[in-house]
């Protein structure tokens, strides 16, 4: 059974920076493209940051700048780091992993409030 944990969430003022952290584990899988997704109060989730297994990413037009997404193969972990964060950037941040012959995975979320 594979499972997703993410961790790093919390309340931060505007300019400040947060860095997110999604561990994958179970048995017998290999990460493949891995995502971050957010969810913002009365919206619908979005795409945040792509990362592909060679370390290739992609980001939305809202964070490119201020967002890095990254991953640790050795320690099947994806990483965001969020800087100059801005109280639009608050949501739910959520994991989204691609396994190579298992299927897509998702965390359960972590909250981020971005306010003074």
């Amino acid at each position: 059974q594979v499972q997703l944990v993410e961790s790093g969430g919390g309340l931060v003022q505007p300019g400040g920076s947060l860095r997110l952290s999604c561990a994958v584990s179970g048995s017998s899988f290999i990460m493949n493209v891995m995502r971050w997704y957010r969810q913002a109060p009365g919206k619908e989730r979005e795409l945040v940051a792509t990362i592909s297994r060679g370390g290739s990413t992609n980001y939305a037009d809202s964070v490119k700048g201020r967002f890095t997404i990254s991953r640790d193969n050795a320690k099947n972990t994806v990483y965001l780091q969020m800087n100059n964060l801005k109280p639009e950037d608050t949501a739910v941040y959520y994991c989204n992993a691609d396994l190579l012959l298992s299927g897509s995975y998702w965390g359960q979320g972590t909250r981020v409030t971005v306010s003074s």
